[in-house]
């Protein structure tokens, strides 16, 4: 792993090759001190599951655990997430102005040509999840 891309956690469930871990994903200033008081502060609760664990039953519930994935990895959720989508909506941008149609039906056109983008994600998202994998460090 070039860039490693670390999260701390918590198991949440384990099955046989099969590890679920929750971990708190913050913002840069979540762990300020004066966080509390400043009300910015965000931090959010994620579920990542860790597939193909050989050795699932070393872990039990409420183990705390790091989970890491490679920076490869992270971009290609990043162009999956949002650079497609981002290419998609330039691309109707363009052929629609070229068509000459309205600002209004163009920006409809944009964000409608989202809905079977992002319906094509969920149906693929088996697959997807392969490629995109998670380890849990020793």
């Amino acid at each position: 792993m070039e860039h490693p891309i670390r999260h701390d956690g918590i198991v949440e469930s384990v099955e046989e090759g099969h590890v679920r871990v929750r971990i708190v994903q913050t913002s840069a200033c979540a762990g300020c001190k004066v966080a509390s008081r400043c009300h910015t502060a965000e931090a959010k609760d994620k579920v990542v599951d860790v597939m193909g664990v050989k050795d699932a039953g070393r872990w039990h519930v409420g183990d705390a655990v790091v989970v890491s994935t490679d920076g490869s990895m992270a971009g290609r959720a990043l162009l999956i997430g949002f650079g497609w989508p981002l290419i998609l909506m330039l691309a109707v941008l363009v052929s629609t102005i070229a068509a000459g149609c309205s600002e209004g039906l163009t920006a409809a056109l944009m964000l409608g040509s989202l809905v079977p983008y992002y319906l094509g994600v969920w149906l693929c998202r088996d697959k997807i999840a392969q490629k995109i994998t998670f380890r849990i460090e020793d």
